[in-house]
């Protein structure tokens, strides 16, 4: 008989601790480009300005290099790091695996009310188009593909596709200043499939819509070099 272990009971309504604080919030500065890719950090600075000792704000640059977004030298500026096309198109692949193939069970298992939960979401993006309120045309458009995934029955594949997204959430903000229109029409496409409950039609679009990233790449690379890792020879 093995020796019984003594574990102490979690609290699991627990907040979320002062290190998931700030490191939440500086995951989601990156990825908006609130904190864009060559800034310098500090971590006196960030502690000074979130009313935080340091160690939190270490925990997080370290969680944050780990992710490929923080560049930790030591004796030397912490950068954001720039944008790594390689690790967009990881990005993108890994996305569109997962969701090519939720998007085929959604089409058959969303109910009514998923079905209206998602074009009150487009309604709302059209809105936040008109008024050029990008960062709010974002978090729809992340509402969006989370409800799909949630409605069908595989929200753990929307946990997958947020821990592996990151890189292309950067390349996908700085596609909204041309790319937002034909993004919100391709969502009015896909939930049109998803109505008609066309599976082959739904992932064909799903494809398409995640893959237009490869197209838009050169484009926005090429309006934002600095923001972009060289290329290498």
């Amino acid at each position: 008989m093995t020796d019984p272990v003594h574990l102490p009971q979690l609290d699991i309504a627990a907040r979320p601790s002062v290190a998931d604080l700030v490191f939440n919030e500086l995951h989601r500065q990156v990825l908006t480009l609130e904190l864009k890719p060559g800034a310098k950090m500090s971590e006196v600075e960030v502690a000074r300005q979130m009313g935080v000792s340091r160690q939190p704000v270490r925990d997080a640059f370290y969680r944050l290099s780990k992710m490929g977004f923080l560049l930790i030298r030591p004796q030397r500026a912490t950068t954001v790091t720039l944008i790594s096309p390689k690790a967009v198109m990881r990005a993108r692949f890994i996305r569109a695996a997962l969701e090519v193939e939720t998007v085929r069970v959604a089409a058959t298992v969303l109910t009514e009310a998923d079905l209206d939960a998602l074009g009150q979401i487009i309604e709302a993006q059209d809105a936040a188009i008109n008024r050029d309120d990008r960062a709010e045309f974002h978090k729809l458009d992340e509402a969006f593909h989370r409800q799909i995934c949630v409605g069908a029955g595989l929200g753990f594949t929307w946990d997958m596709i947020a821990e592996n997204k990151g890189h292309m959430d950067r390349v996908r903000m700085l596609s909204l200043s041309f790319g937002s229109r034909v993004a919100w029409e391709e969502h009015v496409a896909l939930l049109a499939a998803l109505r008609a409950r066309n599976p082959d039609t739904a992932s064909d679009l799903m494809r398409a819509h995640l893959g237009r990233i490869k197209d838009q790449l050169g484009r926005i690379r090429a309006e934002n070099e600095a923001l972009f890792e060289a290329e290498s020879a």
